[in-house]
């Protein structure tokens, strides 16, 4: 059976050539981005040569290039199989400059990382709800303000072990809740994907 890294090989050295299904790579799930998963060749405690992180300063073709977090730039190559989420599996034209992004894949010789998946904007956070209307959440995550708005058709909640739902009416002022969505750059705000409530 061929492996996740041959296949992206090929599709990258392919020039392209769609070789797989991006489900077939792994999860689109957002909450694939938070996996703690290493490679097993990667030692703990060093670097993960398969991983970046940053935000977008230009887009050329189909390449990203991103200045990460440490201020090390960052060549990401977007193939036919790599799959990309932005509140929700969304096309590579979706990726703008400015963007925030995990991106997970293959590094190749030049150093170039050929993504099996990129989640661009998300954000994993915890906090107290300090006020809720029908389209938005008012979110205090470590004494800071987060305005989380929900969007028609997207956003759901998860409450203890119940399947997620599109009515957030059972979450309540003063309540826990963990928010997992995509940041609006340079703002405090976030569209929701999910809310989880422990009940």
């Amino acid at each position: 059976m061929t492996s996740r890294r041959q296949m992206l090989k090929s599709a990258l050295l392919g020039g392209g050539a769609s070789v797989v299904a991006a489900t077939a790579l792994g999860s689109l799930g957002p909450e694939a981005a938070f996996a703690t998963v290493r490679a097993p060749e990667v030692e703990p405690g060093t670097v993960d040569p398969n991983f970046a992180e940053g935000r977008i300063r230009s887009i050329k073709d189909n390449t990203l290039l991103v200045l990460g977090s440490n201020m090390v730039f960052h060549n990401i190559r977007v193939v036919d199989g790599t799959s990309l989420w932005k509140l929700g599996p969304v096309p590579f034209d979706q990726a703008k400059p400015g963007d925030g992004l995990y991106a997970r894949g293959v590094r190749m010789p030049d150093g170039v990382l050929a993504a099996e998946s990129v989640w661009l904007n998300i954000v994993n956070i915890k906090g107290h709800i300090k006020n809720i209307t029908s389209d938005k959440i008012h979110l205090d995550h470590n004494g800071q303000e987060v305005l989380c708005h929900v969007v028609s058709g997207k956003s759901v909640a998860v409450h203890s072990e119940s399947p997620p739902s599109a009515d957030l009416s059972m979450l309540r002022v003063s309540q826990h809740v963990q928010i997992l969505g995509a940041w609006r750059p340079d703002t405090n705000e976030v569209d929701i994907a999910t809310v989880f409530s422990p009940h």
